[in-house]
């Protein structure tokens, strides 16, 4: 059976944060094809997929290997402590806006 073609205008963003880095950087972005193979390789990885149009167009702004921009901290620092809530249990934790 045929994958179904990958949706031209999806777009994707990864981002990583070690406890000695000043800010979470972008290690991935990516459109269509990319963008989908991304996705494929978090939930592999069982890592967490949000789905934020506005936010990945604010990321999609930002270099790979680069720290996120301090505007973005708040935003960013949302979704992280979201995540945290979900993966410790509390799964009825509203998603960020």
């Amino acid at each position: 059976m045929a994958k179904p073609a990958a949706d031209p205008a999806r777009e994707a963003i990864a981002l990583a944060y070690r406890q000695t880095d000043a800010a979470p950087r972008v290690v991935a972005r990516g459109k269509g094809l990319i963008a989908e193979e991304i996705i494929a390789r978090a939930h592999e990885h069982g890592v967490y997929v949000h789905e934020s149009p506005e936010l990945v167009a604010l990321l999609t702004q930002v270099d790979i290997d680069e720290h996120i921009p301090p505007q973005l901290y708040m935003a960013v620092a949302e979704l992280l402590a979201w995540l945290y809530r979900i993966e410790h249990g509390d799964e009825a934790a509203p998603p960020p806006i």
